[in-house]
């Protein structure tokens, strides 16, 4: 298990991260090889029909037409952003860095997907743990990143790293956070389009669940 230091996730800009996404950004960070190569992976790995969580949400999510979705819940830093997207069905303004207690019940989400925003929080330990809490059992968490940010918004340890090192380092995020099974990578760096960075890994079965359903059969 990784051990990060505080210092890892100081930032250049440590103002409110509030002000900083009080103006919405109505953009796309990745160009559109890197958007289609996104989309493919969540049409492998999202379940059908299922209820998503878009955390760090914005105006896109990037969802396939056929994912057909039974709701999208978002959680984001901008309303504006969100309000502007027409994949999401609610959504929240919560900023967690400040807070990175979920504002949702245990065992609420099929998946729960991250999208080119995981280097800005600072407390991503505790983010995943949370992220982990919220998903039924088996369900799927998925990061994906590029290489590009907002540097100043940027944890140290991020903007300290090359593209495969933060491959390691996100892994390394749901290694250390808790229950987590067959985590796994995607590296997409060929072609004329923005690299495409993926990691993700599914709700395991807690210990304490198998040896209760041991001594429920007894």
């Amino acid at each position: 298990m990784m051990n990060f230091p505080d210092a890892y996730f100081r930032r250049h800009d440590e103002s409110d991260d509030s002000n900083f996404y009080v103006y919405p950004r109505k953009v796309v960070h990745i160009d559109d090889g890197a958007i289609a190569k996104l989309r493919e992976t969540y049409s492998d790995l999202l379940p059908k029909n299922g209820i998503i969580l878009d955390l760090m949400s914005s105006w896109r999510s990037h969802y396939p037409d056929d994912l057909n979705p039974t709701r999208v819940d978002a959680l984001g830093m901008n309303a504006n952003e969100m309000v502007e997207n027409p994949q999401l069905d609610n959504h929240i303004v919560h900023n967690l860095n400040r807070n990175p207690i979920l504002p949702y019940d245990n065992d609420t989400y099929d998946a729960v997907t991250c999208a080119v925003s995981v280097q800005y929080l600072t407390n991503p330990i505790k983010v995943f743990a949370e992220v982990n809490r919220v998903l039924v059992q088996g369900g799927v968490f998925v990061v994906s990143f590029s290489n590009r940010c907002f540097p100043t918004k940027a944890a140290a340890v991020w903007t300290a790293m090359n593209d495969l090192q933060h491959v390691a380092l996100v892994t390394g995020y749901f290694e250390a956070s808790g229950s987590w099974r067959d985590i796994n990578t995607s590296i997409q760096n060929k072609g004329n389009h923005d690299p495409m960075y993926i990691v993700w890994g599914y709700k395991a079965k807690l210990k304490s669940d198998c040896i209760s359903a041991i001594a429920s059969v007894h």
